[in-house]
């Protein structure tokens, strides 16, 4: 909460809220955290973030080593950096945490989503549909006379663009996955 202080014409801040009325860049990353793979995990690291008001763009979890039992979960957030830097810490202090990596600061990454499209229509409209998936890259995964289901993968901004196109078409449902992200080289 800002308050004024009207004889000096300034505004004091709170040292209590981090999300003050600072005009501070809002920056979007993307962490990956190595978990435990165990009941309540994902519910703790979700709690952290509504707890604190933070907003969770991404969210994306899978096992990845079962012999370990370890998941990780890659989590798109944005923020001030202030914000991130303490997303960053209290994640890591959590006891279920092995590693948190922020891939936005750690340098090049790869980023992709999968979405399937429902696309319903059919003479001119099923062709360009067909025409435009083509282009995209992206592959039906399901036909009847009436409609299409498309699969497609690749980066945000790639899935958005086939969603607006696909909508004068006959769009009609549309599923996410969420981004799944490496960082590249060793």
């Amino acid at each position: 909460m800002a308050a004024l202080n009207i004889r000096k014409g300034t505004t004091r801040h709170s040292a209590y809220d981090l999300r003050s009325s600072y005009a501070e860049v809002q920056e979007t990353h993307t962490l990956a955290v190595i978990v435990d793979n165990e009941p309540g995990v994902l519910a703790r690291v979700i709690g952290l973030f509504s707890g604190r008001g933070y907003n969770i763009e991404s969210l994306t979890v899978a096992e990845t080593d079962h012999r370990g039992h370890r998941s990780r979960i890659t989590i798109v957030t944005t923020g001030t950096p202030q914000v991130i830097e303490q997303i960053k810490a209290q994640l890591s202090r959590m006891v279920p945490v092995h590693e948190v990596h922020d891939l936005t600061v750690e340098g090049p990454a790869v980023q992709r989503e999968l979405a399937l499209f429902k696309v319903v229509g059919t003479g001119e409209k099923r062709v360009e549909a067909l025409r435009l998936a083509d282009i995209f890259r992206a592959s039906v995964v399901d036909s009847t006379l009436e409609s299409f289901v498309f699969e497609i993968t690749g980066n945000s901004e790639k899935i958005d663009a086939f969603a607006e196109l696909m909508r004068p078409l006959g769009l009609k449902e549309m599923a996410r996955t969420g981004i799944a992200a490496l960082s590249r080289g060793s």
